[in-house]
C-alpha cells in the first residue's frame, strides 16, 4: 500500500554489480508484467486518470537506488539471529509510535475546541518528526531481515531452486497506489484497473469516479491496496507485523508466479485472476504465519474466544454480525438481480446494504458493482465477496488435497486456464472417493 546501510540478500553469487545488473533486469521484467493490459475500457478511463496516475518507473528507480545502498555497504546479513529480531521490533515499534504521534497532532489541529498554544503544536510537531525519522532510520534494516527471513520460510516449504527463491525476496515499505477499479454495470467483471497516487485527496477521489461512471456508463471504485506485486514489491507500512508478513509472502508469490503459466496468464480470464490471487493468498497466509511463528512467537495471534453458551433470555438472542456471511449473501443477491437484468435495483439493494455495514460498524465508502470485481478475486475463505463463484472452491481444493503449501504453490503454477483448474481439482477429489 513505504538513510541506513545493508546488504540486500540475494541469490546471485555474483559481484556487487552484477547483483545490482540482476536487481534491475528482474524488476523490468515483473515490473512489465504487473501492469494490466489496456483494454477499450481501460484506456477510455484514463483519459480521466492520466494527471493523478502512479510513476512506476520512477518508484522502481528510488527504490532500486535504496537497495543499491544497502547492497554496497552490508551489514544486516552479519547480525547474530537475536539481534536480527530486536531490528525488526524496534522498527514496529518506531512504526506505531510514528502513527501514534501523527494521530494526536491531527487530533489537535481538527479539534474545534482545542486552544493549544503555539508551544504545544510545535512539542506535538517535535515529537512526530522526531518519530518519524527514527522510523525512516530503521526502515532498511528492518526490509533486509525480513527479506532473509521469509527466504529461510520459503525454503523450509520447497519454493527455492538452490536454496534460494527465485527471484530473490526484495520488497520495500511504502504507500502503495491506490486502483481504480472499473467494471461494467450489468455484470461483475473487472474491466479496468489503473493506478493512482496514494496520496488523492477524498473529494478529488469521489469526484473521478463520478466522472468516470458518468462519462463511460459504468461502476467505478478508487479503493486502497496493500501490496503491489512490482519488483521489488510494494508493502504498506503498518505496525501489524503479522499482516506485513503475509503481505511480503503475498506479493513474493506473485513475483514467483509471472515466471509460470498461471502468472504469465494473469490477465487471460476474470477466473485466472481469481485463480491467481488466491492461490497468492493462501501462500501469504500460511508462508507469512510461520514467519512470525518462527521467528517472533510472542506476537502469534490468540485463537478467537469461544462464544459462551446461550443461557435464559439469551438464547433468543440474534447471532452476532458475520461481515464475511454477509457480504457473501449480499454477492449472491446482487449476481442473481443482474442476472434478471434488474441493475438500478441491485444498486438500489448495494446502497442499503452498504447502509446496513455502516449501522455495524464496517464504514464502507461505496458498495457496487467495482467493489466486487476487485474484492471478489480474494476467495481463500469460502464466504465473502466472491459469493458463489466456483473458481475459489477449487483452489481452496487444491490446497486441502496438497501436502503442504509449497506443493500447493508448485501445483498451481502451472495452471494454464479454469478448465485446466476444474479437471486439477477433480482429479484431486476422486482421489479421496468425492
Amino acid at each position: 500500500m513505504p538513510a541506513m546501510r545493508m546488504r540486500f540478500k540475494t541469490s546471485l553469487n555474483l559481484p556487487l554489480a552484477g547483483e545490482v545488473l540482476a536487481l534491475l533486469a528482474l524488476a523490468g521484467a515483473l515490473l512489465g508484467g504487473s501492469i494490466l493490459q489496456a483494454g477499450n475500457i481501460q484506456e477510455r478511463a484514463r483519459r480521466f486518470t492520466r494527471p493523478v496516475e502512479f510513476d512506476f518507473t520512477a518508484w522502481t528507480l528510488r527504490t532500486l537506488w535504496g537497495k543499491w545502498e544497502m547492497l554496497s555497504v552490508g551489514g544486516a546479513r552479519f547480525l547474530p539471529p537475536r539481534e536480527r529480531v530486536a531490528v525488526v521490533e524496534t522498527y514496529f515499534a518506531a512504526v506505531q509510535e510514528s502513527q501514534q504521534a501523527e494521530r494526536d497532532l491531527q487530533e489537535v489541529l481538527a479539534d474545534p475546541r482545542e486552544t493549544a498554544g503555539e508551544a504545544h503544536l510545535s512539542e506535538l510537531r517535535a515529537h512526530f518528526q522526531a518519530a518519524a525519522a527514527r522510523k525512516e532510520v530503521l526502515t532498511p534494516w528492518a526490509e533486509a531481515v525480513l527479506e532473509s527471513q521469509v527466504s529461510a520460510i520459503l525454503f523450509r516449504n520447497g519454493l527455492t531452486f538452490g536454496g534460494e527463491p527465485i527471484p530473490p525476496v526484495s520488497f520495500h515499505l511504502t504507500s502503495p497506489p491506490r486502483a481504480l477499479i472499473v467494471s461494467p454495470r450489468e455484470v461483475i467483471r473487472q474491466d479496468a484497473d489503473i493506478s493512482l497516487q496514494p496520496n488523492l485527496a477524498p473529494e478529488a477521489i469521489q469526484n473521478l469516479e463520478a466522472e468516470v461512471e458518468r462519462s463511460l456508463n459504468v461502476s467505478a471504485l478508487v479503493e486502497r491496496t496493500g501490496g503491489i506485486g512490482v519488483y521489488p514489491t510494494m508493502v504498506l507500512e503498518s505496525a501489524d507485523l503479522n499482516w506485513v508478513c503475509e503481505v511480503i509472502a503475498h506479493e513474493w508469490t506473485h513475483n514467483y508466479l509471472d515466471w509460470h503459466p498461471l502468472g504469465l496468464r494473469y490477465n487471460a480470464s476474470p477466473e485466472m485472476r481469481t485463480i491467481n490471487e488466491t492461490t497468492a493468498t493462501i501462500s501469504g497466509q500460511e508462508n507469512g504465519a510461520l514467519v512470525v511463528q518462527t521467528y517472533y512467537p510472542e506476537r502469534v495471534p490468540s485463537p478467537p474466544a469461544s462464544p459462551p453458551p446461550a443461557s435464559g433470555g439469551e438464547q433468543n438472542a440474534p447471532p452476532p454480525f458475520d461481515f464475511q456471511r454477509e457480504m457473501h449473501h449480499t454477492r449472491v443477491v446482487v449476481d442473481r438481480l443482474l442476472a434478471e437484468g434488474q441493475v438500478e435495483r441491485a444498486e438500489w439493494y448495494m446502497e442499503v446494504r452498504r447502509r446496513y455495514f455502516w449501522e455495524h460498524g464496517y464504514h464502507l465508502r461505496k458498495l457496487n458493482q467495482a467493489y466486487f470485481a476487485f474484492h471478489g478475486a480474494y476467495a481463500a475463505a469460502p464466504e465473502g465477496a466472491a459469493g458463489e463463484d466456483p473458481v475459489g472452491e477449487a483452489v481452496r481444493l487444491m490446497r486441502k488435497e496438497s501436502p503442504s503449501v509449497g506443493v500447493f504453490v508448485r501445483r498451481m503454477a502451472w495452471v494454464t486456464s479454469w478448465p485446466r483448474l476444474q479437471r486439477m481439482a477433480g482429479a484431486e477429489g476422486n482421489a479421496d472417493g468425492r
